[in-house]
């Protein structure tokens, strides 16, 4: 398991990182993200550990709370030491009734991060991410609020999820100017079957030196295959939650490639998704979410596959964006001398 820098900062993160969406769900939504309970927990984030992941992600939203709680007993009894793990949570949805119990105005942000650090029984908080963007409240606002809680040691950096290219940049921009905290990275939804991320976004946060953090790898598990044509996809998720968005359409051409280069590299369709998400350099960290050991050990065994230069070209062939403007005019396409 190779560790990269988390953006322009001296946070090194492990090329895999555990996403616990699953843990703790019981009905609903969170429960058909996942049921995972304790005992099921600590299983897969000592199998996570072993495989040479330090970065465990949550949110103070997945199964209201749970998540959280049951990560941070997880380290506990596994005997974790704080300096060995990054611990990243997210705020801003709801948690409760009424306005002020979601968004990111400086009063929902520091009363949550008072619960997440009580639910998780840690002092501290690695990377503190907004989850969303919040246009009720002044960025300024937000920004010095998550500056305050760096301040106060309760939260050592910051991150934003699920922004848009102008946003982060606004977001950039203010920190910089008014010598705030600064946003290291940017957790979005990336795969070879969702590549919008590479019309704004990406080249805004190389240009900038943030990190990018992907979720979702596998498009909900549909990169797995067996979603497609002929897949047996009895049990998966995407029989009951239809998330992410996918152009099936575009993505069936995809799976017959994936296919094709999983048999010519002895592994399976995802663990090349996977790779090729690790190929790419804005990438710092791909979460992962298995609720099964033997799904994370498969995971994990990406890292190990060596995609070469007809498999990258084979791959973004069948899989690239329809140009759009201002892109052709950018490249050259636009061109009238």
């Amino acid at each position: 398991m190779r560790m990269r820098k988390l953006g322009n900062s001296g946070l090194f993160v492990s090329e895999l990182s555990f996403g616990a969406m699953t843990f703790g769900g019981t009905d609903g939504l969170w429960g058909q993200v996942g049921k995972l309970g304790q005992e099921e927990a600590d299983i897969l984030v000592k199998a996570a550990l072993d495989a040479g992941i330090n970065l465990f992600d949550t949110a103070n939203i997945y199964a209201n709370g749970r998540s959280e709680e049951i990560l941070g007993q997880s380290l506990k009894n596994l005997g974790v030491r704080r300096d060995e793990v990054v611990i990243a949570t997210k705020v801003h949805g709801a948690m409760g009734n009424g306005p002020n119990r979601r968004g990111a105005s400086r009063g929902h942000i520091m009363s949550e991060i008072r619960a997440s650090l009580r639910r998780l029984d840690l002092e501290h908080i690695d990377l503190y991410q907004l989850h969303g963007f919040d246009p009720a409240t002044p960025m300024e606002e937000t920004l010095e609020a998550l500056d305050t809680l760096v301040r106060a040691g309760d939260v050592r950096y910051v991150g934003l999820s699920n922004w848009a290219a102008w946003q982060i940049m606004k977001a950039i921009g203010i920190a910089g100017a008014r010598q705030l905290a600064p946003i290291i990275s940017v957790q979005a939804y990336y795969t070879l079957v969702g590549r919008d991320l590479e019309r704004e976004i990406v080249p805004l946060l190389a240009a900038e030196k943030v990190g990018l953090m992907v979720w979702s790898p596998l498009a909900g598990g549909y990169l797995s295959g067996k979603y497609s044509v002929g897949g047996d996809s009895a049990g998966g998720r995407q029989t009951q939650l239809d998330f992410p968005p996918i152009d099936r359409g575009r993505g069936e051409p995809l799976i017959d490639m994936l296919k094709a280069v999983a048999h010519k590299h002895g592994c399976r369709p995802a663990q090349v998704a996977i790779a090729w998400l690790l190929r790419q350099p804005v990438v710092s960290t791909v979460l992962i979410g298995a609720k099964r050991t033997d799904q994370l050990e498969e995971n994990v065994g990406a890292t190990r596959i060596v995609l070469d230069a007809d498999d990258m070209v084979q791959l973004d062939a069948v899989s690239r964006l329809p140009v759009e403007y201002p892109g052709w005019s950018l490249t050259g396409s636009g061109d009238r001398s």
